[in-house]
């Protein structure tokens, strides 16, 4: 069976992502033409690599820990040479997935771990890594503004994970998670232009500024609270 590529227009980068596995996780594919990224290989090695149809592959972005994010990391790196990049704070748990009760997952070495305000280049790419706890420890966004993609008139983009969601936010009741940390994690983002294209875990894609209508007005924005 074909899995359905869905192609992403009006960014700054190139996205396309896949919706794969029982949790329908958002798998993306996303490249300035110089280089290419996959974020969070939720599973089904073998429908990415066919989605990226033999372009190579120059890095595997992981915004955290979960097994539905990180389930095909592995076999992804070892069929592509493709480096995995997390954030300092998850990567121990990359390498030694815990028992949360839930899901398994294999273990993936991570080659990069990034810390917050580091820069992720990839091919001309430059994202801004801002770690954003709450669901995990360690969760982790990428933001990219034009300047820094192939598409110039195209809208910023940030890489939410399961951070930040269309109407709202990711749990908290997981190991690990804290809706305090959530909270600021929020507020942080919350700073983000309104015009800014958000690329979550799951579900619909959304925009800074349609968050600001709703999730930030219940999730961290002081002005509400």
């Amino acid at each position: 069976m074909a899995t359905q590529i869905y192609e992403v227009k009006g960014l700054c980068v190139d996205v396309s992502y896949m919706v794969l596995g029982p949790i329908q996780n958002n798998v993306y594919i996303i490249s300035d033409g110089k280089g290419t990224m996959v974020v969070d290989p939720s599973c089904e090695v073998d429908r990415i690599l066919a989605a990226l149809d033999g372009t190579k592959l120059d890095a595997i972005i992981l915004t955290h820990y979960h097994y539905d994010h990180m389930g095909a990391a592995a076999a992804l790196r070892e069929a592509t040479g493709a480096p995995v990049y997390a954030s300092v704070f998850d990567a121990d748990n990359v390498e030694n997935p815990p028992s949360l009760g839930f899901g398994h997952t294999d273990p993936c070495a991570v080659d990069v771990r990034v810390a917050h305000g580091d820069i992720v280049k990839v091919g001309d790419m430059e994202w801004k890594a801002l770690i954003t706890p709450g669901h995990t420890p360690g969760s982790m966004c990428l933001f990219c503004i034009p300047q820094f993609g192939n598409h110039a008139e195209g809208l910023p983009v940030l890489i939410s994970g399961d951070t930040l969601f269309a109407g709202t936010v990711g749990r908290t009741d997981f190991p690990g998670g804290s809706m305090d940390e959530m909270r600021a994690s929020v507020k942080r983002l919350a700073k983000l232009p309104d015009d800014v294209a958000v690329l979550p875990g799951h579900n619909n894609l959304t925009t800074i500024g349609a968050e600001r209508r709703r999730t930030f007005a219940y999730f961290g924005d002081e002005e509400h609270e």
